[in-house]
């Protein structure tokens, strides 16, 4: 996958989460949406993540293709 690739999917999975919260202003989400939102949110992080490491070993003039997604414990520790 490459950087165009993975920017598409954030923004389908950013589109879909935006959707999710403004859908239900007032109103809550079901189990099932809260467990869906925060699916997407994991997988947004880890997306992020992979975009950010594969900028980075291409500017270290390594080959981006080497990235790879972490674990979702792991990327949901992250500081932003």
């Amino acid at each position: 996958m490459d950087d165009k690739e993975i920017l598409a999917q954030i923004n389908k999975l950013a589109e879909e989460e935006q959707r999710l919260e403004e859908g239900h202003v007032g109103d809550g989400l079901s189990d099932e949406e809260h467990e869906r939102l925060h699916a997407i949110e994991v997988t947004l992080d880890q997306l992020w993540d992979v975009l950010r490491q594969r900028r980075a070993k291409r500017n270290a003039g390594r080959d981006p293709e080497d990235a790879r997604a972490r674990p979702a414990g792991v990327v949901e520790r992250y500081l932003q």
